[in-house]
């Protein structure tokens, strides 16, 4: 089976969600998933939820768990770093039959790796390993290379209301 690059970016609510449930289909047919998240760190419902199917889905974070304004810290980078490095040899290994780069895109946006960065991973990926790379503002370069682009965008939310991110819901 030929795999595809998917990116998932917008404004609005519903990027990760979606890459889990890609993630959730494919390990339910069978397939080696490897889910990272950049940026991120920390307990999530999601990560818990994924946990469950790890004899298929393989979970890591490379993230110090919080927002990064302005300039990212020595640390942030050094994390996402070594987060690129190891999945460029998980990419181009072709063991795993979905790869899906959470908050890369971000991460990007942010200065802790170039898009030239990003961009080398998805050409070295194994030609059967479909990759999923979500987060907001995704550079113009990945949108062009995508064979399958969803742009989230907000038409109402409750945030506006004053509600906080809930468990289970939003986080």
């Amino acid at each position: 089976m030929k795999g595809y690059l998917q990116v998932y970016t917008g404004p609005g609510k519903g990027k990760t969600t979606a890459a889990i449930g890609l993630a959730v289909r494919a390990a339910g047919a069978g397939l080696k998933v490897y889910f990272t998240q950049f940026i991120k760190g920390g307990e999530y419902s999601e990560i818990a939820a994924l946990t469950r199917f790890q004899d298929l889905i393989i979970v890591e974070q490379f993230g110090l768990g919080r927002f990064i304004k302005g300039e990212p810290s020595a640390e942030d980078i050094r994390a996402a770093k070594q987060g690129l490095e190891k999945i460029k040899k998980i990419i181009a290994s072709g063991r795993y039959d979905v790869v899906i780069l959470d908050e890369a895109n971000v991460a990007v946006g942010c200065g802790l790796f170039s898009i030239d960065d990003l961009l080398e991973i998805v050409e070295k990926r194994a030609a059967a390993t479909e990759l999923v790379i979500t987060g907001r503002n995704a550079a113009p370069e990945l949108l062009a290379r995508a064979d399958l682009v969803t742009e989230m965008r907000e038409m109402k939310h409750y945030f506006a209301q004053g509600v906080q991110a809930r468990t289970g819901i939003e986080k």
